[in-house]
């Protein structure tokens, strides 16, 4: 149960609390298990994540958590959003707050709005972004775009940004490792490259005994069509990925298209690149991977085609990595500019008219002081008429109501101060 006191509302998105797909939640016994019921807020019957008119505003499905009737409150995803959660479930120790890896690495690739689920065994993930196609469910994790809703605690996971960002290409790459019936398992990691006559160990497709030296992968990798592209990723530099994971991941698709998936030859180099850190090293996987492996046998596993010297092509442009091994990468990022145009365009609107409408309300202001003014000056009509006594401006006529007339009392007190001054 999450009281309305512990639900922290100021961190919550605004992205979520502006719109009106809110129900309340109640937990009750189904079938001998705690279940989370949605109910519609204020009236407390049972809601439909399919029916808008069961739905609120954020504020009264809060303000309904005050009552018996709910225990929470609920967002509601939609057609008409972008809005994609991510539900990990059976992943947290509650009290030790220990976290499992596959729910760290999700967690830290789709770098968006996290909170604690209610149980506090769990994740809740928010994001930007549209859920590829195919299932949506594996094991524990889950993804949500429509026709559901997720509880929320406001219990948010401090590492984690305090808004939904879009994650388009981490949530493709999520889907496809971890959800997504690939119809193979993955072969071990310490089975070596070629081990099965000439097949990788990890995609299972027939590679090539590419044989370059460090130098030679570099110098081919500089020259080729996207060079530019290489070169910067060398370099550390990490413009136009949502996170310098998804930069390693495409520096490595590279390495692994130029050295034929030779695992030992692409951690080398990557160690000598600018994207280079601690957490290469770090163990993040329960079978005792490390970050950079995991990368490096995602990266061999996307890659379809790699660098084949016999090709007799050494600019490999016909087999430029760009448009083969790492095609939806850079789909994903003319994707990525326009998103973000869109979304700087939306907040530029948004700030516009919040301008303008402070304007008006400034304007107005302005009209009516300057009205007041104008009142007051024009109030005193014959100045010869003042009491030739000064002590006499504190008794001028009154209104018809019997309230002495405010002009008229100030511009006496004034004419009165200045009078006995100057005599």
């Amino acid at each position: 149960m999450v009281p309305e006191s512990s639900l922290a509302v100021s961190v919550l998105p605004e992205a979520l609390r502006e719109r009106e797909q809110w129900v309340c939640w109640r937990e009750e016994d189904r079938d001998g298990k705690p279940t989370k019921i949605p109910v519609t807020p204020g009236a407390g019957e049972f809601a439909s994540s399919t029916e808008s008119d069961t739905w609120s505003d954020f504020e009264t499905a809060l303000e309904y958590t005050e009552t018996e009737h709910a225990d929470g409150v609920g967002f509601v995803f939609t057609d008409d959003d972008p809005i994609v959660g991510v539900d990990l479930d059976d992943c947290r120790d509650p009290e030790t707050g220990d976290v499992d890896d596959a729910a760290r690495d999700i967690i830290d690739r789709l770098d968006s709005y996290t909170e604690v689920s209610p149980s506090g065994t769990g994740y809740h993930v928010l994001l930007r972004g549209e859920l590829p196609e195919g299932r949506n469910r594996r094991g524990s994790i889950e993804l949500y775009d429509t026709a559901r809703f997720f509880t929320v605690t406001g219990d948010h996971v401090n590492e984690t940004p305090t808004h939904i960002a879009r994650r388009q290409d981490a949530l493709a790459a999520i889907h496809r490792e971890y959800v997504q019936d690939t119809g193979s398992d993955t072969a071990s990691e310490s089975e070596p490259r070629g081990a099965t006559d000439g097949e990788s160990a990890t995609s299972g497709e027939v590679t090539v005994d590419v044989d370059l030296e460090d130098e030679e992968v570099l110098e081919k990798a500089r020259n080729a069509s996207n060079g530019e592209k290489f070169e910067r990723l060398w370099d550390g530099n990490t413009v136009g990925y949502d996170s310098q994971s998804e930069a390693d991941m495409a520096l490595c698709c590279l390495l692994a298209f130029w050295t034929g998936g030779d695992r030992t030859q692409m951690d080398q180099l990557f160690r000598e690149s600018g994207l280079l850190r601690e957490k290469w090293d770090e163990v993040h996987y329960a079978d005792g991977s490390t970050y950079g492996e995991k990368t490096i046998e995602r990266a061999i596993t996307s890659t379809s085609e790699f660098y084949e010297p016999d090709a007799g092509d050494d600019t490999a442009d016909a087999h430029d990595p760009a448009t083969d091994s790492s095609a939806a990468t850079d789909t994903d990022d003319s994707e990525r500019s326009r998103a973000y145009l869109v979304e700087k365009n939306r907040l530029l609107t948004e700030r516009v008219d919040e301008l303008e409408a402070t304007l008006a309300e400034k304007n107005e202001r302005i009209d009516t002081l300057e009205a007041e003014v104008e009142r007051l000056t024009e109030a005193p009509t014959d100045r010869d008429q003042e009491p030739s006594n000064p002590h006499e401006a504190t008794t001028v006529d009154s209104g018809e109501d019997g309230t002495e007339s405010e002009t008229a009392s100030v511009w006496g007190r004034a004419k009165g101060l200045f009078g006995s001054s100057s005599e």
